[in-house]
């Protein structure tokens, strides 16, 4: 599990997060939604190590987040940033391998060789696998980041908006791969701002507002008509579709 104590943290002088306390469950995917500015994607850095702690603790597993070191953290937990900007003369193939460095450092063996071709298989880039990075879409380079994520083969993923440039399907393709990752035992923080993908998908919830949490439990606990409306000031309406709640906010 990850256990978050009493986290805090600025930015010249701004209190981003706020005495933040929470338990993250082992073998779930578990969602961080809320407004912009919410400070979800700052909690995700915090976790991640992305960002330096500058109040509180973290444990990852039993590890503290600020004493592990790099090389053991990278073997523990994978993290993709909203921010994607790599050199542009870079290939998919070599992105990808690059999940593979806390394992091989730079010498792949068979078994990474494997692991990064699967990796981008289940992400549809074999035909891609040689093109340069900026002669992709961005719903292309998306899949190619989330690739060498899951090349890492992590128990922890950490995913900073993933669905951001993705279609329909291969939105909901992300999301049933996190969902098989669960079932095999490994463990997602996922920052979403599609309440639907967070309602059908996830099995812990985190609502965050103005540095703060605000709820947590699962989907019935948290999309909730009340709930959502004090989250994001605007009144939602909120019905039930294959047993999960369905959230109504385009009318």
């Amino acid at each position: 599990m990850i256990r978050v104590e009493n986290l805090s943290y600025q930015i010249d002088g701004n209190a981003i997060l706020s005495d933040v306390c929470c338990t993250i469950p082992s073998g779930q995917v578990t969602a961080l939604i809320g407004p912009n500015g919410a400070g979800k994607s700052s909690l995700l850095k915090l976790l991640g190590r992305i960002e330096t702690l500058q109040t509180g603790r973290v444990q990852i597993n039993g590890l503290d987040l600020a004493q592990t070191h790099s090389g053991r953290l990278a073997r523990e937990l994978s993290f993709m940033s909203q921010n994607l900007a790599v050199a542009s003369r870079l290939r998919v193939r070599e992105l990808v391998a690059f999940g593979r460095w806390p394992h091989c450092h730079g010498r792949p063996g068979p078994k990474d060789l494997e692991i990064c071709e699967t990796a981008l298989r289940n992400f549809d880039l074999l035909g891609l696998a040689d093109r340069f990075l900026d002669e992709l879409s961005g719903g292309q380079a998306q899949r190619a980041h989330l690739a060498m994520t899951f090349a890492q083969d992590t128990p922890w993923m950490l995913l900073d908006e993933p669905l951001n440039n993705l279609d329909m399907a291969h939105a909901r393709a992300l999301m049933r791969r996190l969902s098989d990752l669960r079932d095999a035992g490994r463990s997602v923080v996922i920052v979403l701002h599609d309440l639907n993908h967070a309602a059908a998908w996830a099995d812990h919830l985190i609502a965050m507002k103005n540095g703060r949490i605000v709820a947590e439990g699962d989907a019935d606990e948290v999309i909730t008509p009340q709930t959502l409306a004090a989250l994001y000031e605007t009144d939602v309406q909120v019905l039930r579709y294959a047993d999960r709640p369905l959230v109504l906010h385009h009318i």
